[in-house]
Protein backbone atom coordinates (compact mmCIF):
# COMPACT_ATOMS: atom_id res chain seq x y z
CA UNK A 1 0.00 0.00 0.00
CA UNK A 2 1.35 3.16 -0.57
CA UNK A 3 2.25 5.99 1.65
CA UNK A 4 -0.24 8.94 1.15
CA UNK A 5 1.18 12.34 1.93
CA UNK A 6 -1.40 14.98 1.55
CA UNK A 7 -0.93 18.72 0.67
CA UNK A 8 2.14 20.99 1.27
CA UNK A 9 2.99 21.08 4.26
CA UNK A 10 2.87 17.43 4.84
CA UNK A 11 5.50 16.87 1.71
CA UNK A 12 7.69 19.34 3.57
CA UNK A 13 6.97 16.93 6.99
CA UNK A 14 8.17 14.11 5.31
CA UNK A 15 11.59 14.92 4.21
CA UNK A 16 13.95 12.64 5.50
CA UNK A 17 10.80 9.72 4.71
CA UNK A 18 11.77 6.09 3.52
CA UNK A 19 8.64 6.13 1.88
CA UNK A 20 8.58 2.67 1.57
CA UNK A 21 9.01 -0.24 -1.43
CA UNK A 22 6.80 -0.95 -4.38
CA UNK A 23 5.83 -5.01 -5.54
CA UNK A 24 8.55 -6.98 -7.54
CA UNK A 25 8.83 -7.20 -10.96
CA UNK A 26 10.28 -9.65 -12.91
CA UNK A 27 11.96 -8.29 -16.14
CA UNK A 28 11.21 -11.11 -19.31
CA UNK A 29 12.70 -11.09 -22.48
CA UNK A 30 9.72 -9.60 -23.93
CA UNK A 31 9.92 -5.97 -22.53
CA UNK A 32 13.56 -5.58 -23.31
CA UNK A 33 12.58 -6.15 -26.73
CA UNK A 34 9.60 -3.91 -26.72
CA UNK A 35 12.11 -1.12 -25.15
CA UNK A 36 14.77 -1.91 -27.88
CA UNK A 37 11.91 -1.53 -30.53
CA UNK A 38 10.59 1.98 -28.94
CA UNK A 39 14.16 3.39 -28.56
CA UNK A 40 15.82 1.58 -31.49
CA UNK A 41 18.68 0.10 -29.29
CA UNK A 42 18.97 -3.08 -30.42
CA UNK A 43 22.33 -3.88 -29.11
CA UNK A 44 22.71 -7.86 -28.71
CA UNK A 45 23.56 -7.54 -25.00
CA UNK A 46 19.82 -6.87 -24.72
CA UNK A 47 18.16 -8.49 -27.61
CA UNK A 48 20.08 -11.92 -28.15
CA UNK A 49 19.72 -14.15 -25.24
CA UNK A 50 22.10 -16.77 -27.03
CA UNK A 51 25.13 -14.61 -27.89
CA UNK A 52 24.32 -12.56 -24.88
CA UNK A 53 25.06 -16.22 -22.72
CA UNK A 54 28.82 -15.94 -23.78
CA UNK A 55 28.62 -12.33 -23.12
CA UNK A 56 30.19 -9.87 -19.99
CA UNK A 57 26.91 -10.76 -18.04
CA UNK A 58 26.13 -14.31 -19.09
CA UNK A 59 22.64 -13.62 -19.98
CA UNK A 60 20.53 -10.84 -22.07
CA UNK A 61 20.78 -7.67 -19.96
CA UNK A 62 17.52 -5.07 -19.42
CA UNK A 63 18.55 -1.70 -21.03
CA UNK A 64 19.83 0.75 -18.01
CA UNK A 65 17.20 3.34 -19.19
CA UNK A 66 14.48 0.66 -19.47
CA UNK A 67 15.39 0.30 -15.85
CA UNK A 68 15.38 3.75 -15.03
CA UNK A 69 12.00 4.54 -16.86
CA UNK A 70 9.92 1.76 -14.33
CA UNK A 71 10.54 4.00 -11.83
CA UNK A 72 7.71 5.87 -13.11
CA UNK A 73 6.01 2.34 -12.97
CA UNK A 74 7.08 1.85 -9.37
CA UNK A 75 6.03 5.40 -7.90
CA UNK A 76 2.39 5.27 -7.99
CA UNK A 77 3.34 2.05 -5.72
CA UNK A 78 5.04 3.89 -3.18
CA UNK A 79 3.79 6.98 -2.72
CA UNK A 80 0.39 8.95 -3.44
CA UNK A 81 0.65 12.90 -3.01
CA UNK A 82 -2.22 14.58 -2.94
CA UNK A 83 -3.76 18.20 -2.24
CA UNK A 84 -1.62 19.21 -5.52
CA UNK A 85 -3.63 20.65 -8.69
CA UNK A 86 -0.55 18.12 -10.82
CA UNK A 87 2.20 16.85 -9.83
CA UNK A 88 5.10 16.68 -13.06
CA UNK A 89 8.60 15.04 -13.53
CA UNK A 90 10.52 17.75 -13.74
CA UNK A 91 13.73 15.83 -14.39
CA UNK A 92 16.83 13.77 -12.51
CA UNK A 93 20.45 15.45 -11.09
CA UNK A 94 22.29 12.22 -11.06
CA UNK A 95 21.48 8.47 -12.30
CA UNK A 96 23.65 5.67 -11.44
CA UNK A 97 23.89 1.69 -12.74
CA UNK A 98 25.68 -0.19 -9.98
CA UNK A 99 24.76 -3.80 -11.57
CA UNK A 100 23.07 -5.00 -14.71
CA UNK A 101 19.77 -6.33 -14.75
CA UNK A 102 19.72 -9.66 -16.06
CA UNK A 103 16.56 -11.06 -17.77
CA UNK A 104 14.29 -12.93 -15.91
CA UNK A 105 15.88 -11.24 -12.54
CA UNK A 106 12.99 -9.31 -10.26
CA UNK A 107 13.40 -5.53 -9.58
CA UNK A 108 11.80 -3.46 -6.76
CA UNK A 109 12.00 0.03 -5.98
CA UNK A 110 12.19 1.91 -2.74
CA UNK A 111 11.93 5.68 -2.66
CA UNK A 112 13.03 8.51 -0.01
CA UNK A 113 11.90 11.98 0.14
CA UNK A 114 15.27 13.76 0.86
CA UNK A 115 14.63 17.21 -0.34
CA UNK A 116 11.52 20.17 -0.94
CA UNK A 117 12.31 23.60 -2.13
CA UNK A 118 9.73 26.38 -3.00
CA UNK A 119 9.07 26.90 -7.09
CA UNK A 120 6.63 28.94 -8.59
CA UNK A 121 3.26 27.55 -8.45
CA UNK A 122 4.16 24.88 -5.74
CA UNK A 123 6.89 22.99 -4.53
CA UNK A 124 9.72 20.41 -5.55
CA UNK A 125 10.85 17.52 -4.40
CA UNK A 126 13.92 15.27 -4.73
CA UNK A 127 13.69 11.99 -4.08
CA UNK A 128 16.00 9.08 -4.37
CA UNK A 129 14.52 6.27 -5.97
CA UNK A 130 16.66 2.90 -5.92
CA UNK A 131 16.15 0.13 -8.06
CA UNK A 132 17.07 -3.41 -6.15
CA UNK A 133 17.60 -6.43 -7.73
CA UNK A 134 16.49 -9.49 -5.72
CA UNK A 135 18.98 -11.62 -4.10
CA UNK A 136 21.44 -8.53 -5.52
CA UNK A 137 24.34 -6.94 -3.48
CA UNK A 138 24.14 -3.97 -5.50
CA UNK A 139 21.46 -1.46 -6.47
CA UNK A 140 20.50 -1.83 -10.60
CA UNK A 141 19.62 1.75 -10.12
CA UNK A 142 20.09 4.94 -8.25
CA UNK A 143 18.09 7.70 -9.01
CA UNK A 144 17.91 11.52 -7.87
CA UNK A 145 14.54 12.69 -8.90
CA UNK A 146 12.75 15.53 -9.47
CA UNK A 147 9.37 16.52 -8.89
CA UNK A 148 6.98 19.56 -9.15
CA UNK A 149 3.72 19.42 -7.44
CA UNK A 150 1.76 22.77 -8.18
CA UNK A 151 -1.10 23.95 -6.17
Amino acid sequence: MATIIDGPEAVRAAVGTHLGHSDWLTIDQDRVNLFADATGDHQWIHVDPVRAADGPFGAAIAHGYLTMSLSNFFLPQIVEVRGFSAGINYGVDKVRFPSPVKVGERIRAGAELVEVTEVPGGLQTRMIVTIEIDGGTKPACIIEALSRWLV
